[in-house]
């Protein structure tokens, strides 16, 4: 006897469960966190895998929605399809169970130091210092919590005051406040467009920097002395970060 549910209109969850079945297109969608447009020749030597078998996921990946692709002259990129979808794929991977792999090198062990201390996801802050600062705004009075997270009048002066351009561009669907649930952490870190306002412009005053072709984000002195002014940071945080 079939199911009374086999023909309900509705979600196909199912469907976007397999196209993450696979650790290959899975893995591509982890490293498009860093919010870059990658070829798909990047993403195949990333995953250790041939060429024409990156372009079969890829391509699986597009027509699933969870990805967009761009040509610039000869070639193809492929990106997450936007900061919703990234923001999914980050808090799916808090959920999934950790599966560990050797530490090969004093490089690899600082190289995840640094990533679950502050990193990109997407277009906003991560890691560490992404709930630390989610924290201490939350402390200080800047987010309420009560109906969701919200920004108070307080955060709304203190942005100002910052000189964090809070604008969002007209039409935009994008909520304005919202979390991610942090994969390292357990822990929400501040996300949609006020995570995203944030954090450029933590990178236009200089006091955060990412690290070429990664996801590590380093803060600066001037940063790590900015954080601790505003946002009352412990120096130890501030020390750990720098010095990945």
């Amino acid at each position: 006897m079939s199911s009374p549910y086999a023909y309900e209109d509705g979600p196909d969850l199912a469907a976007l469960a397999a196209l993450l079945a696979d650790r290959t297109r899975a893995a591509f969608c982890l490293a498009l966190l860093d919010g870059r447009a990658w070829t798909a020749a990047e993403l195949a030597r990333h995953a250790g895998v041939a060429p024409s078998t990156a372009t079969g996921h890829l391509h699986r990946l597009v027509a699933g929605g969870l990805l967009t692709e761009e040509r610039r002259g000869r070639h193809r990129y492929v990106r997450l399809a936007g900061a919703d979808t990234a923001e999914m794929i980050e808090s799916l991977a808090s959920h999934a169970p950790y599966r560990p792999t050797p530490v090969r090198s004093l490089t690899d062990a600082h190289r995840r130091r640094a990533l679950a201390r502050a990193r990109t996801c997407y277009d906003h802050l991560a890691g560490a210092l992404g709930v630390a600062v989610t924290d201490a705004m939350t402390q200080r009075g800047y987010l309420d919590w009560h109906h969701g997270p919200a920004l108070t009048a307080e955060g709304l002066r203190w942005l100002r005051e910052t000189g964090v351009a809070d604008d969002r561009p007209a039409g935009s669907r994008r909520p304005h406040v919202r979390t991610c649930l942090d994969w390292t952490e357990r822990r929400d870190h501040l996300a949609g467009a006020l995570g995203a306002a944030l954090f450029r412009h933590g990178l236009d005053a200089g006091w955060l920097t990412v690290r070429t072709g990664s996801r590590i984000v380093r803060v600066t002195e001037a940063g790590a002395e900015a954080l601790h002014t505003l946002l009352d940071l412990p120096d130890t945080l501030d020390t750990a970060v720098t010095s990945a």
